[in-house]
């Protein structure tokens, strides 16, 4: 006869998706309301350019990913024209 007491498996835990998802907030800027959102140096695995300066965000550089958050075209078109900024290049656009 099989076993009653089983451990049924637990579903993943999701709360470092929630703590991520936690430090995104929202900016009024120019007009427009933005989605920004940190990213640390450890989870800075590429090279990006930064439109306010122009210049890379190499890998390593903890900086801002910012995008539209009431754009006409909808959610996905603003998550897809997202931006990589420097944090003190955001700070002052």
């Amino acid at each position: 006869m099989p076993r009653a007491n089983r451990r049924q498996p637990q579903p993943a835990d999701d709360s470092f998706d929630r703590l991520l998802s936690g430090w995104k907030r929202s900016e009024h800027r120019r007009g427009s309301e933005w989605t920004v959102q940190p990213v640390s140096a450890a989870q800075a695995q590429k090279s990006y350019t930064c439109p306010g300066c122009s210049r890379a965000i190499t890998p390593g550089t903890a900086h801002l990913v910012v995008w539209r958050a009431d754009g006409v075209l909808g959610d996905a078109a603003d998550l897809a024209a997202r931006r990589h900024w420097h944090t003190a290049c955001w700070r002052i656009a």
